[in-house]
C-alpha cells in the first residue's frame, strides 16, 4: 500500500513539473497577446502550410503525437484540438488525424486511471453509474460505443468511469474511435471553415461575416442538431 502511494506521488509531481515545463517553454517563445493577434494567425498558417506541402506525413505524425499528449498527460478535451485539426489540414484529414490521436491519448488516460485511480472512481461515482454496469456485462461494446457517442460527460472523466465496469482496453479504444467520429467531424469542419475565411481576408472579419459563412453556419447547424439527438439518448441510456 505504501509502495502504491509513493508511485501515485511521482506519477502526479511528474505530470504536475511536465505541464509547468510546457507552459514555460511555450510562453517564453510567444506570449499570449502574441499568439491570439489575427496577424499571427494568418501569417502562420501560411508558413505552416509551405511546410505541410513538402512533408504532409512527417506534419501528419507531429500533429498526432501532439494530439495523444493533449488528452494525456496534459488532460486536454477535444474541442480545440478539433478546431485547429481542421484548421490545419482540412475537414477530411483533419478528422482522421483528431479521431485518431483522441482516441489514442483517452486509452492511455483509461489505462492509467485503470491503474492508478480506480479506487478513488469508485469512491466517487460508482452509486451514480452502477445501474450501467449490466449494460456494459451485456454488451460492452456496443454500449461503449453508444456512450461514447451521446457523450455527456466531461471528457476526462469519461475516459476515466469505464474503469467502474473494467472494460477491455481494446473494446474502450475501437469504440472511442468509432463512437467520437461524428462529434469530431463537425468540429473538426468548423476549424477548416475558420482557416478559409482567413484566407480570404487580409483583415480580421466581422462575426456576422463568419457566422454566416457556409463553412461556418452549416456544420454548426448540424452540430446542434447532433446535440439534440444525443441530449434524446442520453435521457434512455442514463435512465434508472
Amino acid at each position: 500500500m505504501e509502495k502504491t502511494k509513493k508511485i501515485k506521488l511521482f506519477v502526479g509531481l511528474s505530470y504536475l513539473t511536465l505541464i509547468i515545463v510546457f507552459l514555460f517553454l511555450f510562453f517564453s517563445k510567444f506570449s499570449l497577446q502574441e499568439i491570439t493577434s489575427y496577424d499571427f494567425i494568418r501569417d502562420n498558417r501560411l508558413y505552416f502550410n509551405e511546410i505541410k506541402s513538402s512533408n504532409l506525413f512527417l506534419v501528419f505524425i507531429i500533429f498526432l503525437f501532439f494530439t495523444i499528449l493533449w488528452v494525456f498527460p496534459f488532460l486536454g478535451f477535444g474541442s480545440p484540438i478539433s478546431l485547429l485539426g481542421g484548421f490545419l489540414f482540412g475537414p477530411w484529414l483533419g478528422t482522421v488525424v483528431v479521431v485518431l490521436g483522441l482516441s489514442v491519448g483517452a486509452t492511455f488516460l483509461y489505462m492509467f486511471g485503470n491503474y492508478f485511480l480506480k479506487d478513488f472512481i469508485k469512491e466517487n461515482f460508482l452509486n451514480r453509474f452502477q445501474k450501467l454496469e449490466t449494460k456494459f456485462k451485456n454488451s460492452e461494446f456496443i454500449y461503449l460505443l453508444i456512450y461514447r457517442f451521446i457523450g455527456g460527460v466531461p471528457w476526462q472523466l469519461s475516459c476515466l468511469l469505464p474503469t467502474l465496469f473494467n472494460v477491455r482496453v481494446s473494446n474502450f479504444f475501437f469504440a472511442t474511435l468509432v463512437g467520437i467520429v461524428p462529434q469530431i467531424f463537425l468540429a473538426v469542419s468548423i476549424g477548416s471553415g475558420l482557416e478559409k475565411i482567413i484566407q480570404n481576408n487580409s483583415q480580421i472579419p466581422s462575426i456576422t461575416d463568419v457566422i454566416f459563412s457556409p463553412d461556418i453556419y452549416i456544420p454548426i447547424l448540424a452540430f446542434i442538431f447532433l446535440v439534440l439527438i444525443t441530449i434524446f439518448l442520453r435521457k434512455i441510456f442514463y435512465k434508472n
